[in-house]
């Protein structure tokens, strides 16, 4: 009985594995958590969504499905002692940050072990330790708070970079251009994020306004701004990095248009009939569609590699 042994490397071999090795732009333990992270969200909100059907907590519910990506790549190109402000659509945010999933559950059950005591439920979520600030109800409110939280950290000369996000619907608000307006005034070092996801409520970009490439929302206020593959935490990661460390130069906010998709409605009430069942499924079979986010956006995308994507 014969026994084949397993073929030697050849040198040519060891050169292509040694070069894909250099010109991976992030290590294989970032990629493993990155895999770990997003599917902790996805997992977690998959069950949140089956839960508020079995009516085992009340309130309103908004799940992150499709947006995994956002954080993932956030959480690497920051600081843990960033600060971190978002909207309603947050139960991925502390989870993203660190915050043991039991809490945020018990948040959502209206217990007092969860993150706000069970007094914040599905929209409120906070978590002090990990400079989480919610979580906040009000569409655009954030925003000004965001501003806020980074006029803070400059009067006590402290070197923290505040990440406010907020969904394309609540860029309409006036609360966005008075902040904007008092950031680039004062150089605050805020990284203002819009999660893109196409639809706000339920109402497409194209269908509120004329200008569907979001990135140029800072172009008045003369504020650093680019769209970003949000399907892709390699694109997102780079982008908070490059925006992060502009902020801590002392040179004022930067926007990030960060272009995503949520597989599932606006809340767990939406009956979704502003889409098509059929781009859904697109854009959960493909993960990324950066043809597709640069149609509806107008936009360049930046897809993480350092090149624009055309």
């Amino acid at each position: 009985m014969t026994t084949s042994t397993p073929a030697k490397k050849t040198p040519a071999r060891r050169k292509t594995a040694a070069k894909k090795k250099a010109t991976a732009p992030f290590s294989k333990e970032t990629y493993l958590k990155w895999h770990r992270d997003m599917l902790l969200m996805r997992r977690f909100e998959e069950r949140c969504g089956h839960l508020y059907i079995q009516q085992k907590f009340g309130g309103f519910c908004h799940l992150y499905i499709g947006q995994e990506a956002v954080l993932a790549g956030m959480v690497k190109g920051t600081r843990p002692t960033d600060r971190v402000i978002t909207a309603y659509r947050d139960h991925a945010h502390p989870l993203a940050l660190g915050t043991d999933p039991k809490v945020v559950m018990a948040e959502l059950y209206g217990r007092k072990t969860g993150s706000s005591k069970g007094k914040g439920g599905s929209m409120h979520m906070f978590d002090k330790e990990r400079n989480l600030f919610g979580g906040h109800g009000i569409v655009g409110g954030q925003i000004g708070l965001g501003a806020g939280i980074a006029f803070a950290d400059k009067y006590r000369k402290e070197d923290h970079v505040t990440i406010c996000f907020f969904g394309d619907g609540a860029a309409r608000q006036g609360m966005l251009h008075e902040s904007f307006n008092m950031a680039m005034t004062w150089k605050l070092p805020v990284i203002y994020v819009v999660e893109n996801n196409k639809y706000a409520m339920g109402t497409s970009v194209e269908r509120t306004t004329n200008v569907t490439d979001l990135s140029k929302l800072g172009a008045s206020y003369e504020m650093p701004a680019e769209s970003v593959d949000g399907m892709s935490p390699e694109a997102v990661a780079k982008a908070m990095k490059k925006a992060a460390d502009h902020c801590r130069t002392g040179a004022g906010p930067y926007l990030l248009d960060i272009q995503t998709y949520r597989y599932k409605g606006h809340s767990m009430s939406d009956p979704q009939k502003y889409r098509e069942k059929s781009e859904v499924e697109e854009f959960s079979a493909t993960g990324s569609n950066r043809s597709r986010l640069e149609s509806d956006c107008g936009a360049e995308v930046d897809d993480g590699s350092g090149a624009q994507i055309h």
